[in-house]
């Protein structure tokens, strides 16, 4: 007796349905992490502008809110792993590391691990770089106020954060591109040893000249 014919139509209908229900809950799990992704962004780049305005409760608050969006990603990334390897949940954690990083190097605060800051490794290290290079802007306003020792201070922790990324050397697929978020800290770096040289001598040549002045009224 030969083999019964399979009901193609069916047998194809059924697949297809199993297929549409996996591809439907991949899809929505992608537009959660998308959305979160992009609110977890927008609450650092706020959190980050108040360090700037040293508003530092108000950073951390923005901070907290960008966890639990980064939170709400990861949640949704949970039951789907294939969706790991995302750009935006990598954008997602640099940026979160980024604030938090960057708060803590203003603040003279330890700084939060990678495993503290639940993210990826390679997004740790991006963020550090970022946040190092934001340090150049709250150095330059320090150097206006006329704080050049915490101005020092800045620059020495910019050059210690560039120290360890640059010990950093694996494939780009590893680190998630930080070759070139280390050479553009670099150029960062560089430029602001250069303002902030340039202030200092400025400074000492100002002193030197009061100093040698005659006293107002001798």
């Amino acid at each position: 007796m030969s083999a019964a014919v399979p009901d193609r139509t069916a047998e194809l209908a059924t697949l297809g349905g199993a297929l549409r229900s996996e591809l439907d809950s991949l899809h929505a799990a992608r537009e959660t992490i998308l959305g979160a992704c992009r609110r977890t962004i927008q609450a650092c780049s706020s959190s980050i502008r108040a360090v700037h305005c040293l508003e530092l409760d108000r950073a951390d608050r923005l901070a907290d809110e960008a966890a639990s969006w980064l939170d709400q990603a990861h949640d949704a990334l949970r039951p789907h792993p294939a969706l790991a390897g995302s750009g935006p949940l990598h954008d997602a954690e640099k940026e979160y590391a980024e604030a938090r990083l960057t708060a803590a190097l203003v603040a003279d605060r330890p700084l939060p691990s990678p495993q503290a800051l639940e993210v990826a490794a390679a997004s740790w290290l991006n963020g550090l770089a970022e946040a190092a290079s934001e340090l150049r802007r709250h150095l330059l306003d320090r150097l206006r106020d006329g704080e050049l020792s915490r101005s020092e201070a800045l620059l020495a922790a910019m050059d210690d954060a560039y120290g360890l990324l640059v010990t950093i050397d694996y494939p780009d697929a590893v680190t998630g591109g930080l070759r070139r978020t280390t050479d553009a800290l670099r150029a960062v770096l560089e430029r602001t040893r250069g303002d902030l040289t340039t202030t200092l001598l400025q400074a000492r040549l100002q002193a030197a000249l009061e100093r040698q002045l005659p006293p107002e009224g001798g």
